[in-house]
């Protein structure tokens, strides 16, 4: 692989979520340096590659738990909000993108307990039952394709989540 296949790879990284813009720069200066220094650069980058490769699979991994966790309310009662969360903050300093799913994750979290409470209130008037049966739908359909797409390396806010936490 060609420096400039290289950096255009970065670059795919970088704007599907997996790596922020000081990864990429970082990460751009590394392989620009390996190609000037007239070093072995094909040793070099393959080294550089795998051990991105690794990061990336790493990160996407824990951000696809992030979004999994969810799940675990309907084992213990009140994990699924709590699980997600101590994941998230666990970690967050590791990676910009692990950071930016768990914000994914906690704003759907506080946008599903709002539109619960709404619904719940809505029952009162029988509105509120087709309400609450859409939220479970979702509730389950939303954390699988975040994980799906997680596990792929693209970030995917929710539908219909309300921003508390800024993903960008």
């Amino acid at each position: 692989m060609d420096i400039a296949d290289e950096i255009e790879r970065l670059n795919d990284l970088r704007e599907r979520g997996v790596m922020s813009e000081e990864e990429f720069q970082a990460a751009k200066a590394s392989v620009l340096a390996g190609e000037s220094a007239g070093a072995d650069s094909g040793a070099g980058k393959s080294d550089w590659t795998g051990a991105m490769e690794n990061i990336s699979s790493d990160v996407n991994m824990w951000s696809m738990f992030i979004h999994l966790s969810q799940f675990c309310g309907y084992i213990i009662p009140m994990a699924g909000l709590i699980v997600p969360i101590v994941l998230w903050q666990v970690k967050k300093d590791e990676s910009e993108v692990i950071d930016r799913h768990g914000r994914v994750v906690v704003n759907w979290i506080l946008s599903q307990l709002i539109y619960a409470f709404v619904s719940g209130l809505l029952c009162m008037i029988v509105i509120g039952i087709p309400l609450l049966l859409a939220l479970v739908a979702v509730g389950i359909i939303f954390p699988i394709i975040g994980a799906l797409k997680a596990n792929s390396g693209e970030l995917w806010p929710y539908p219909l989540s309300i921003r508390f936490f800024r993903i960008d």
